[in-house]
C-alpha cells in the first residue's frame, strides 16, 4: 500500500502536459487504415505506426509488422504529421499495451478488408522485442520492369521509347 501511494503521489506532482496521454487514433498515410498515431510522449509527440498487410499466402491476409515507426508531431493538434524515425524500443513499448494492440488489430483487419476483400483475415501478434522480429522479403511490384532496368540495353531502349512518346529525357 505504501509503494502504491508513493507512486500516485509522485505522478500527481507531474503536470498533465508533461505526461504522455497514450491517445491512440487512426492516422492515414496513403489510404484509410494504413497508419496509427500513438501519443506516447508529452505535448502531442509520439509514434506514427505504418500498417502494412501480407498477402503472400493465397487467400490469407495478415499483418506485416513495420517496427520502424515515424516520429509523430502535433498529435494533439488539428494537423498531426510525421517525420524521421522513432526508436524501435518505443514501438516495442507501445505494442506491449493492450489498448494499442486492440487499435492495431481493428485497423489492420479493416486494411486487409480493403486490400484483399476475398482473403480471410489472420491476426498475428506484434513482435514485443528485437528477437521476435521476423525478417521477410517484400515482393517486387513488377519483377519484369525491375529486370528491364538491370539490363543497360533494355534501359536505353525504354528511355528512347519514352522520349518518342514526348516524355522529357532523364538527366544524365
Amino acid at each position: 500500500m505504501g509503494l502504491a501511494a508513493l507512486i500516485v503521489g509522485l505522478t500527481a506532482c507531474v503536470p498533465a502536459q508533461q505526461r504522455p496521454s497514450w491517445r491512440i487514433y487512426p492516422l492515414q498515410r496513403n489510404q484509410p487504415h494504413d497508419g496509427l498515431a500513438v501519443l506516447n510522449q508529452p505535448d502531442g509527440y509520439g509514434l506514427h505506426l505504418w500498417l502494412e498487410t501480407d498477402t503472400s499466402e493465397n487467400g490469407v491476409c495478415r499483418p506485416r509488422w513495420v517496427i520502424d515507426g515515424a516520429r509523430l508531431f502535433n498529435g494533439n493538434g488539428s494537423a498531426p504529421f510525421s517525420s524521421g524515425l522513432a526508436t524501435r524500443q518505443e514501438f516495442f513499448s507501445a505494442v506491449a499495451r493492450r489498448d494499442v494492440v486492440r487499435a492495431l488489430r481493428r485497423e489492420l483487419e479493416a486494411l486487409c478488408q480493403a486490400r484483399a476483400p476475398r482473403s480471410s483475415w489472420q491476426w498475428l501478434e506484434p513482435p514485443l522485442n528485437p528477437a521476435a522480429v521476423q525478417r521477410g522479403t517484400l515482393p517486387a511490384r513488377d519483377s519484369a520492369l525491375l529486370q528491364t532496368f538491370e539490363d543497360p540495353e533494355a534501359r536505353a531502349a525504354a528511355a528512347r521509347e519514352l522520349e518518342s512518346q514526348g516524355a522529357a529525357p532523364a538527366p544524365q
